[in-house]
């Protein structure tokens, strides 16, 4: 069963925000995705479907992953990129990231993988937004998946030209293109000011992931 089948047979119709708008969270601080899953959780407190739509992440361990599910299908999230070999282990806590980095994609030089988990999700973004399938759609890390090259501008561009009247649109992620910021209409930059990082405290479990 396709989601507008599902959709019409619920008697659900999205795309009702009243003076829906496209926003952009940027910049090198932390906090870009925690405040696109908080505007997310308000939405669906008022009764609102929303879908967030993961690019180059695949890490089913994540805590925002295993708190959706509760919610859906009011709130839910899709993944596209790579998972974690020790997901299930640091899913309950008993391992943590050994830098092995098989879960990150290298700028300037993808793998085909990269780039079809990217093309999957533009495609799935693409359909979400022309079938109304969500009140609030949030595009997470598209910046990331433009910069590394795994997707062109000119899609990204296309994504938020195809939001339909009473759909909110978030996009996330460091380095925001130019030419999306200017389709925005509230762009909101995080600056890094201090980082435990800079400490060598490595991402928390239940806190960062």
């Amino acid at each position: 069963m396709d989601i507008h089948t599902k959709m019409s047979q619920e008697g659900e119709v999205c795309g009702r925000i009243p003076d829906a708008l496209v926003q952009v969270y940027t910049g090198d601080g932390k906090g870009k995705t925690t405040a696109a899953l908080g505007l997310g959780m308000r939405a669906c407190g008022h009764g609102y479907r929303v879908r967030m739509i993961q690019f180059m992440k695949g890490m089913s361990h994540i805590g925002e992953v295993q708190a959706v599910r509760r919610l859906a299908p009011d709130f839910e999230i899709f993944q596209f990129g790579r998972d974690c070999r020790l997901a299930e282990k640091r899913r309950t806590g008993e391992a943590v990231c050994d830098g092995c980095g098989e879960c990150f994609v290298r700028m300037g030089d993808p793998e085909p993988r990269d780039i079809e988990y990217a093309r999957q999700g533009y495609e799935f973004a693409a359909s979400t937004l022309d079938e109304r399938a969500a009140d609030l759609v949030i595009l997470d890390e598209i910046s990331n998946a433009v910069n590394f090259g795994l997707m062109s501008v000119d899609d990204a561009v296309s994504l938020v030209a195809r939001r339909p009247s009473g759909v909110e649109l978030v996009l996330t992620g460091r380095d925001m293109p130019a030419a999306l910021i200017e389709m925005a209409d509230l762009v909101t930059e995080m600056r890094m000011v201090k980082h435990p990082y800079q400490r060598g405290i490595l991402a928390r479990h239940g806190i960062e992931y």
